[in-house]
């Protein structure tokens, strides 16, 4: 049988006053419950730790040697639920985010700048990665939660939509495009291209409506950040397709957009969790702020 956290309390409370009347004023326990205590944790250690022969109780040389563990058991014990009381009431806690690009860039930044105000003493990693790589790391536990489209073929996973963007055509100021209300997929082909991660969601959506459309893109340069496509694009060196949410990422003087239809692509966007797995509550606290700044709503800005 292992001692008792009353055990122990009652040892260090009688070890530092020498008396049972003053360790039972110390931490509230009568004397006779402050015997039994000490006599259940000898016997528990299988022998004494306080020598009875004078008036004051003095502690055997196992006693003395036992004292400064009890001491540093105690506060541990009470460190630990002093922690745990600041991480259920958020005084204290860290969670990490994994994101597209694009919502690290576009929804995270308003939403984090509000968690921070709210819970100072929370420590917020975010990651932005492409969106098998947010699938990864919220299955293998690296993220609290991510932030991405939908996740195929993962029953581990399950996905809370947000938001729905759409994709824009991006061009340089004066570029024919802009002349119109909105875009037509087929109307990208022959156009000098610049395209953007092949490894991102977007890509393999824009590869795929261009397959669909039958009107292959004319890529003169694969560019693996947002804002270096904004600025080759602004260059005057191609136009390019970009999710509605990432005109925000990139400086807008030199280009302009105007939404992609025929075909009218909805880009659902939400949160990824780990089906099984609850979420503590500092990362409860970050998930309701995400879902009330951004309630399923359509994304797309105005031309």
């Amino acid at each position: 049988m292992n001692p008792s956290i009353q055990q122990l309390r009652a040892f260090v409370a009688v070890a530092h006053s020498r008396s049972l009347a003053e360790a039972s004023e110390r931490i509230h326990l009568s004397q006779p419950a402050i015997s039994i205590a000490i006599r259940k944790l000898e016997e528990t250690v299988g022998g004494p730790l306080f020598s009875r022969s004078t008036r004051q109780l003095t502690l055997t040389p196992e006693g003395d040697a036992f004292l400064p563990v009890a001491v540093r058991l105690l506060n541990d014990w009470n460190e630990a639920f002093v922690d745990l009381g600041e991480r259920f009431s958020k005084q204290r806690g860290k969670v990490t985010v994994a994101a597209l690009p694009t919502l690290a860039a576009g929804l995270l930044p308003g939403i984090i700048a509000d968690f921070h105000a709210r819970y100072p003493r929370i420590n917020l990693s975010l990651h932005d990665v492409l969106a098998e790589q947010v699938n990864q790391m919220v299955r293998e536990g690296r993220a609290d939660m991510g932030l991405s489209v939908p996740p195929q073929d993962a029953e581990d996973l399950v996905f809370e939509p947000v938001l729905v963007d759409r994709y824009v055509a991006v061009c340089p100021l004066g570029h024919p495009l802009l002349a119109q209300a909105s875009v037509e997929w087929a109307q990208l082909a022959r156009q000098p291209f610049i395209g953007i991660n092949r490894l991102s969601s977007s890509r393999q959506d824009i590869d795929r409506i261009m397959a669909e459309v039958g009107q292959p893109l004319d890529i003169i340069c694969d560019a693996s950040q947002i804002a270096t496509v904004g600025r080759m694009v602004a260059a005057g060196l191609g136009i390019s397709v970009l999710p509605s949410l990432s005109f925000r990422q990139i400086a807008s003087e030199g280009i302009d957009h105007r939404p992609l239809v025929t075909p009218t692509i909805r880009r659902e966007l939400g949160i990824v969790m780990r089906r099984r797995d609850a979420l503590s509550a500092a990362a409860a606290a970050l998930h309701a702020m995400i879902q009330a700044s951004a309630t399923p709503v359509e994304a797309v800005s105005s031309p």
